[in-house]
């Protein structure tokens, strides 16, 4: 028995037993309690350490050779994989409520899976190529067969397959960076190309113009999945690539170019939100400055940045879940996200209209929201730098807080004598009432997070020790 057969082909092989299910009920339960027992599983049993179960002693290698090649997960890296099977337990047991179960879990269960392969992989520039895979295969879940791609899904599979080269053109070129490590023009051409490949993968602006396209085009729940899973691995991944070689991770030029990348994200996410009139593309702008926030994470002193970055995880995927699932309720609803068709919604679905303004405020870092503790932690770090990066940060948060408002007004804005109305179904309700508590809970008890993210950081040799 060894790790990645447990976390990474098994999953695979369910999801592949998934797709000859029909009932979209049981294919949510299943994927949703099937991830939660990865999970489980990944928190709680030991890697590389012997347990003994009745009179059987048990042990779970780290490593699987394949063709050549290995995927290793390390025991340090248990927890994050509980927080990613986790996270994903949370969309495939909202999948039932969203009404996209049918192809959405299977794919999503495969999707995930390779992800997490694309961190244990050895050599790291094979990664690309389980992005990309991963990528490929999340086109079915955006696509109708009722309808042609529209541009937001060619440009989300065009700018993702663009980084597969990059990456493993730098690869290459870091291997001879480590061969000659005196060669800074060589250095320098690696990492312009790394930046590269990862501006496509994060969507960096002004690469991110497909974001709020695809959510306008394809079921929220499924883009606000993608815009969880493949964000958080990259980032993720990234991490790896600082943590492994030296002088990229003293480079002072690093710190500067994530700064400059990341405040970008956040105000021109933040400022593009705000004059939205479609609660789809909000949701996308404010997806895009989460990414900024993780990039400012990563650019503060590891040692604090590390924990930050861990710490924003866990409000991201819960924020994007429940955010998802409401704009999936509320345009089932209204026919179109514009703001001229939900306006007043939140006396027909006062579910699905709290959620999507307890999301759009957590985001926002509204306090006593799952978001807060997060940015918080991140402005105070940013400010120790530099009042100006603390200032343009929280310019790109009131941008977010406006759009947070606006969406507020326009949802209440229903006529004097309409009377309230409870339209979600009782698997909407439970996982709406789930998931806003979560939010609460978060912003409330951030310590109680610490159980799985206090370790995260051992995963990296240097970062964050």
């Amino acid at each position: 028995m060894n790790a990645p057969t447990i976390w990474i082909i098994l999953p695979i092989a369910i999801a592949f037993v998934l797709f000859l299910i029909s009932s979209p009920r049981i294919l949510s339960f299943t994927g949703g309690f099937v991830a939660i027992a990865l999970a489980l599983m990944a928190q709680f049993a030991p890697i590389e350490q012997a347990m003994k179960i009745g009179g059987f002693s048990l042990k779970i290698d780290s490593s699987l050779n394949i063709l050549g090649r290995v995927l290793q997960i390390k025991p340090e890296e248990g927890p994050l994989l509980a927080l990613i099977y986790g996270a994903a337990a949370l969309w495939f047991f909202g999948a039932e409520a969203s009404k996209s179960a049918l192809r959405f879990v299977p794919f999503g269960l495969i999707v995930t899976a390779l992800m997490v392969a694309s961190i244990a992989v050895e050599p790291f520039l094979y990664a690309a190529l389980f992005i990309e895979t991963a990528v490929l295969l999340s086109v079915p879940m955006v696509v109708s067969i009722y309808k042609h791609p529209g541009k937001g899904i060619i440009r989300f599979l065009i700018y993702q397959t663009l980084a597969m080269p990059f990456i493993l053109l730098s690869g290459w070129l870091l291997a001879g960076v480590e061969a000659s490590p005196g060669n800074l023009a060589l250095a320098a051409q690696s990492a312009a190309i790394l930046g590269l490949g990862f501006a496509f993968l994060l969507a960096i602006f002004p690469l991110y113009n497909w974001v709020p396209m695809l959510l306008e085009e394809a079921s929220p729940f499924v883009v606000g999945f993608l815009l969880w899973v493949i964000p958080t691995t990259t980032l993720i991944f990234g991490a790896g690539f600082i943590d492994r070689y030296s002088w990229l991770r003293a480079s002072p030029q690093l710190a500067t170019a994530l700064q400059f990348t990341g405040l970008l994200m956040v105000v021109t996410g933040g400022v593009w939100a705000a004059f939205q009139t479609h609660i789809g593309r909000i949701m996308a702008y404010g997806s895009i400055a989460e990414t900024g926030f993780s990039l400012l994470a990563l650019s503060l002193d590891l040692r604090l940045g590390i924990p930050i970055l861990f710490l924003l995880f866990p409000a991201r995927a819960l924020g994007l879940a429940v955010w998802s699932l409401s704009l999936t309720i509320l345009k089932e609803r209204a026919g179109t996200m514009q703001f001229s068709d939900v306006r007043g919604l939140l006396r027909y679905s006062p579910f699905a209209s709290a959620g999507l303004l307890l999301a759009t405020l957590s985001t926002s870092g509204f306090p006593l929201l799952a978001g807060f503790p997060a940015r918080l932690a991140l402005w105070d770090g940013l400010a120790r730098v530099s009042l100006s990066l603390a200032f343009w940060m929280g310019v790109g948060i009131i941008g977010l807080l406006i759009a947070s408002f606006r969406t507020l007004a326009v949802l209440s804005m229903a006529d004097e004598y309409t009377n309230w109305e409870v339209n979600e179904d009782w698997s909407q309700g439970i996982m709406l009432g789930l998931g806003m508590t979560g939010l609460f809970l978060l912003g409330l008890l951030p310590q109680a997070a610490q159980y799985i993210l206090a370790s995260l950081p051992t995963m990296f040799e240097h970062l964050g020790r």
